[in-house]
């Protein structure tokens, strides 16, 4: 794959600047640079291996050449939108979750807020870099990362959660640029409901752990255990706590562990 080739194979979608970079740092630091530079909506930067991939809380994102997806989308939100952080997220994970499910028939789900797990391990995840005035997110880089060959997946010993590819889920070779081609269109449609309700009632569809129990832990130490419910407006998370309350969470700096999970 090279720049050229890969702006024809996506001609027909409406993005906006797009390049194909084979050894590259982060595609989400690059989309920052990006947003400095001035790059209309729907820019689309691809990377074959990234050397400091990011995922949240400055984890490290794992991208080996030849097998994976690596890419970070621009967004330029419309000043008369007021979307949150939450939601961009939502809209990476629920665009892979389409296209697993009705590309692969896997049984995807998104372990929320921003992973997207077959099988109960991790096989995509989402990482947004937003640009803020005040209160309201002004422009984000929404960036995707994907499993797609087994030689994707680290080693055991160097995960904090079990991972998985989606040619191992599916038991085949997978076209990696079809699939970024898919994801796109499903970014693409699922943006464009992104303030509806619809939005929030299929991400909480596939929400990964409704109706069980988990922890949500902030620095590695247990700050809340409760059952999820789902999603508020906002795309943070409904949980009900052991005396019934229900408490709002949002993503921040926190993670979700399932409670039977060691």
């Amino acid at each position: 794959m090279d720049t050229t080739t890969l702006r024809e194979y996506l001609a027909d979608l409406p993005l906006g600047w797009i390049t194909f970079i084979p050894v590259l740092g982060s595609t989400n630091t690059e989309g920052v640079h990006w947003l400095e530079q001035g790059a209309p909506h729907f820019s689309l930067i691809a990377a074959d291996e990234q050397t400091a991939g990011r995922g949240r809380l400055d984890r490290r994102w794992y991208t080996a050449q030849g097998t994976a997806l690596a890419f970070s989308l621009i967004l330029r939100l419309e000043p008369s939108r007021v979307i949150s952080v939450a939601r961009l997220t939502g809209l990476g994970a629920l665009a892979v979750c389409d296209v697993l499910q009705s590309g692969y028939q896997l049984p995807a789900q998104i372990k929320w807020p921003n992973d997207v797990l077959v099988g109960g391990s991790k096989l995509a995840g989402v990482l947004v870099d937003a640009q803020w005035q005040g209160d309201e997110t002004l422009s984000a880089v929404l960036g995707i990362g994907i499993n797609v060959a087994r030689k994707s997946v680290p080693s055991q010993g160097e995960l904090d959660f079990p991972a998985t590819s989606v040619e191992t889920e599916q038991g085949d070779a997978v076209e990696r640029w079809w699939l970024l081609k898919e994801v796109l269109k499903a970014v693409l449609f699922r943006y464009s409901q992104l303030n509806e309700d619809v939005f929030i009632e299929d991400w909480e569809a596939n929400l990964a752990y409704r109706g069980k129990s988990v922890q949500i832990l902030r620095d590695g130490t247990v700050e809340e255990s409760g059952r999820v419910q789902g999603l508020n407006d906002a795309g943070h998370l409904r949980l009900t706590l052991p005396g019934g309350e229900e408490k709002l969470v949002a993503a921040g700096d926190v993670r979700l562990r399932h409670i039977d999970m060691k």
